[in-house]
């Protein structure tokens, strides 16, 4: 179950770092200058290309490695980065590009005639982000937002190539001392089913509760 608990910390973490990555990504693509788009652009292109475990090797160890060398030019100590923290940031980093492209759909597809009324208002920027383009939007990005953190549960497994310790590493620990693969590989899977299905009705519900007061499909039909 440790094992199990630190997948869901490691998901949770990248989860909210790529929302604050791809929220942020979104309004610079949308809205930021020529320099911004152009590396927002770079950015969302490179992650979403390069193979996650590809990512994952080489930001683990060579930004853990750039990290101490900064450190050492300027005089400090080298520091040992936790594993939950490097494996937070390693996969927020890959979700933030995804959770870009999520948001930027999304904020498009609400209806322009609210975002300008509010600037005819004089909104400012943070306030029409809060008022209104956060809430219009957030049913049109939580179907790919839910996507992506399903990814991220199972995207864990692939930190144990560099020996943090989480579902899939303890569970091929397990089988390899017992010998039971079928088992503890099976329980594995059933133990990752479970967490999905947990997180489709907690998603379902958020979904039904950003989409109050909008007319259903059948109403729309």
């Amino acid at each position: 179950m440790l094992g199990l608990l630190h997948s869901v910390e490691i998901a949770v973490g990248a989860t909210c770092l790529g929302l604050l990555i791809g929220t942020g990504g979104a309004y610079g693509k949308l809205y930021g200058g020529p320099v911004v788009r152009d590396l927002l652009a770079a950015y969302t292109t490179i992650v979403r290309a390069v193979p996650e475990l590809v990512l994952i090797l080489l930001l683990y160890y060579a930004g853990t490695d750039l990290i101490n060398q900064a450190l050492t030019a300027m005089g400090y100590q080298r520091v040992d980065i936790s594993g939950l923290a490097a494996g937070i940031f390693v996969l927020g980093f890959v979700q933030g590009a995804y959770s870009t492209e999520v948001i930027r759909g999304a904020i498009l597809a609400i209806p322009q005639g609210q975002i300008e009324a509010a600037r005819a208002y004089g909104m400012s920027p943070g306030l029409l982000l809060r008022r209104i383009t956060l809430p219009a939007m957030l049913p049109f990005a939580i179907p790919g937002l839910a996507n992506l953190w399903l990814i991220a549960t199972k995207d864990t497994a692939l930190l144990a190539v560099v020996g943090f310790y989480e579902l899939a590493l303890a569970t091929r620990q397990a089988a390899g001392v017992t010998k039971a693969y079928f088992t503890f590989f099976f329980a594995a899977g059933v133990l990752y089913l479970l967490l999905s299905l947990f997180s489709n009705f907690l998603i379902g519900r958020v979904e039904a509760w950003s989409r109050r007061g909008m007319p259903s499909l059948k109403e729309a039909r």
